[in-house]
């Protein structure tokens, strides 16, 4: 990745196992300038935080004699990370954005130093980090002391398989297995991985990347329903959109039609005006697609910045707050509230396919056996569910902070608790989508649409009419996969707009 990404799916490509960091003489010059600052600065006899002094509240006191100490003591006492890991992917997003903090040349950190975890990930080490136990404060300490352990060779690491598949084994199996040996890490050094927002922003990089997928699968899905009940298209025309003036507005509305075929009409036997989880899905969608995209710019300058203290420019070594994960904070809970927009707008769109009223006269419940069979009253039911669920995981996280480390952390954003719920709230929010999909398979077979090609002939196969009941959990969750790879075709030709 370069410093200056101009896209976030450029930095979302770091989680892959196969990306690579490499370097340039200019990189390594600016973080040997940076060392040299820092060296010339304790030669000095000036004080330094972490390094000569100790950590949080504990500034008051001198520091350990030995750098080692000092660095091993930083990273022991902060392992109290619980809870379920990380994904290998985003454990690795989460390493590559802590090394390029540090490449940036503001963090005193020794280049050799640099190299050789640069190194270790170029070949693929992974570490297991734990997601709860951070309030996002000071960086993610608690997540990333956890990373840092595994390279010292304690812990747990990742290892992949000759097929991809991953498994968790003891760290230093893992290190051994590359021919490495454990790190060693020093207080600067230390500090400077520890000292970050590398966690919460990874996971909010990979939300946001599973939230623009699920805003296509929304749009595919509103321009199916439309067709198969034969609503007024006039909703999304263009003129619309261009009145408003909204750039998301203008995208979403283009994704639907593109997923109408030319022949879509207005059936007259329909109302002029739809409700509005099909007439208003442009404005809905519309205004996720724009707070996506002003979240892409936050997220893309903290991908490319440093987040370190202290740090060293212009020859000085400046102490500060510039770990606090914040910016990215704020971002994740917008990102939760906008999500549960999409899920909300698919859960009445369902509920619109269920109700004779609503559906053309077709059965309710869309089954062909009504009484005899319930068809998807029970998909339907789950559906509601998980919206409820999703509007508890989605409440602000930054709502929620609480001072501590004697009253040092006395403001704090909690970013990465509340990561992991949107994160939590994205998979419930894709059953959702699931769902509806389901939904629209049995919308067409009641509408003589059987056969087709492409994406929908593909759900029509995996969720077939219904002509007796039968359990639905698993149809839910083929046709929510199809439709996931299916937005995640289409990411090159539906981009956010306003970047």
């Amino acid at each position: 990745m370069t410093l200056a990404p101009t896209r976030l799916s450029d930095v979302a490509g770091l989680a892959s196992p196969d990306a690579r960091l490499d370097w340039t003489e200019d990189d390594l010059g600016r973080m040997r300038d940076s060392a040299a600052t820092m060296a010339e600065h304790l030669a000095a006899g000036a004080d330094v935080y972490g390094v000569t002094r100790g950590f949080g509240p504990l500034v008051a006191f001198p520091a350990a004699e030995s750098s080692g100490e000092q660095g091993a003591g930083l990273i022991a006492h902060l392992g109290s990370a619980q809870g379920e890991p990380l994904s290998p992917e985003v454990s690795r997003l989460v390493v590559a954005l802590r090394l390029t903090s540090m490449r940036r040349g503001y963090s005193a950190v020794s280049v050799e130093f640099w190299q050789r975890l640069v190194e270790l990930w170029n070949q693929g080490f992974t570490p297991v980090i734990p997601r709860e136990g951070t309030v996002s404060a000071s960086g993610d300490l608690q997540p990333l002391a956890s990373a840092a352990l595994a390279f010292a060779g304690e812990g747990e690491a990742w290892v992949r398989d000759d097929v991809g598949a991953w498994s968790r084994v003891p760290a230093a199996k893992a290190l051994a297995q590359l021919g490495a040996v454990p790190v060693e890490w020093g207080a600067r050094e230390a500090l400077s991985f520890v000292n970050g927002s590398g966690v919460g922003l990874a996971a909010t990089i990979d939300n946001h990347t599973r939230i623009t997928d699920l805003v296509r699968a929304s749009a595919l899905l509103t321009a199916r329903a439309a067709e198969l009940l034969g609503a007024n298209p006039q909703a999304y025309a263009a003129g619309i959109s261009e009145a408003r003036g909204q750039s998301g507005q203008t995208a979403a509305a283009e994704w639907i039609r593109s997923g109408l075929p030319a022949s879509a009409q207005w059936n007259r036997e329909r109302p002029l005006q739809e409700p509005y989880s099909l007439r208003c899905a442009p404005q809905i969608l519309g205004a996720v697609l724009d707070q996506l995209s002003s979240a892409e710019r936050i997220l893309l300058r903290e991908a490319a910045g440093t987040t370190d203290n202290p740090v060293s420019h212009g020859g000085e070594v400046l102490h500060g707050g510039n770990f606090h994960a914040m910016p990215v904070g704020l971002c994740s809970d917008q990102l939760g509230l906008a999500l549960q927009q999409v899920a909300f707008m698919a859960d009445r769109q369902l509920s619109l396919l269920c109700s004779p009223e609503t559906n053309g006269g077709l059965p309710p419940m869309l089954t062909p056996r009504p009484g005899a069979g319930s068809g998807l009253a029970g998909v339907q039911v789950s559906a509601t569910s998980f919206v409820s669920r999703i509007r508890q995981l989605v409440t602000p996280a930054s709502l929620t902070a609480l001072p501590c480390n004697n009253g040092n952390q006395d403001h704090v954003p909690m970013t990465l608790n509340g990561a992991n719920s949107v994160a939590q709230a994205v998979e419930l929010a894709w059953l959702v989508i699931g769902s509806l999909g389901v939904g629209v398979a049995q919308l067409a077979a009641l509408s003589g649409r059987t056969g087709e090609d492409g994406v929908w002939g593909r759900i029509g196969e995996l969720s077939p009419p219904l002509d007796r009941d039968r359990p639905l959990a698993e149809e839910v969750r083929a046709v929510r996969d199809v439709l996931a790879a299916e937005a995640g075709a289409r990411a090159a030709e539906w981009t956010i707009p306003g970047l």
